[in-house]
């Protein structure tokens, strides 16, 4: 007579890893504590500073940028600031979410500007008040479609055909927006997880929260509640297992 056993679940990847590595990528053996607020607004204000600095640092003073007159920074980046800093477990702020969907926005609004500017000067002056709308309405559907979404990265695409210092960039500008990235990424890798952890997940799809209507506004409240999982909070213990699986 065979008898199933239950088989064991294949490690997490990022466990091989020495602690000392693993740490800084987001991975822990045991779910971590809930920090105070305190805390939270502490690392939140440490993270976005030092990270908008740097970006700062390098686009406003390395004379390699000053002479492609690249802005210092991408507006967009304020509004990324606060969710891979301080709501750094949302799923909109996770690796993929911010690096892709930033990409996305870029290519987008570069792409569809470039699409417009082929058009006769006189038609492309009394279209170009479609040209913002158009690459931000592209970018969040291929957002949608990739499961990238990043709110920020429509500010993106809207900034590549609204700002004519931008604009002139062309798709160079594909590269700052990377480069932008990246140093948020890194930056955020190291000051979430002196105390906090983050990310929460590298390259499971980001999908926004689904959003409980309240009974005043002809919800089920606390029924529903009941029916559907919690929705996701800032400082809600997840085990690694479960916030690493497709790793």
């Amino acid at each position: 007579m065979h008898l199933n056993t239950p088989q064991e679940k294949p490690p997490v990847r990022l466990s091989r890893l020495p602690p000392y590595l693993s740490r800084w990528l987001g991975y822990r053996s045991s779910p971590p504590e809930n920090q105070p607020k305190y805390t939270i607004c502490a690392w939140s204000f440490i993270g976005a500073f030092c990270g908008l600095a740097v970006l700062q640092a390098i686009f406003g003073h390395a004379r390699y940028f000053i002479d492609l007159d690249v802005p210092p920074i991408i507006a967009s980046f304020g509004a990324t600031a606060v969710l891979a800093y301080a709501a750094i477990e949302a799923p909109l702020a996770q690796p993929r979410a911010l690096v892709v969907g930033h990409m996305i926005g870029a290519l987008a609004g570069v792409g569809i500007t470039k699409l417009f500017e082929l058009l006769p000067l006189k038609y492309y002056q009394s279209l170009e008040w479609l040209v913002g709308s158009l690459s931000v309405a592209v970018a969040i559907v291929l957002m949608v479609i990739t499961e990238t979404t990043h709110p920020p990265a429509g500010a993106t695409a809207l900034i590549a055909a609204v700002d004519p210092k931008v604009r002139d960039l062309g798709w160079y500008y594909l590269l700052i927006i990377l480069l932008s990235s990246a140093i948020v990424l890194v930056t955020a890798l190291l000051f979430n997880n002196f105390q906090r952890r983050y990310p929460v997940f590298w390259f499971k799809p980001a999908v926004p929260a689904k959003a409980q209507a309240s009974e005043a506004l002809g919800g089920d409240g606390e029924k529903e509640s009941v029916a559907r999982p919690p929705p996701f909070h800032c400082n809600r213990k997840l085990s690694s297992s479960e916030d690493l699986e497709s790793l």
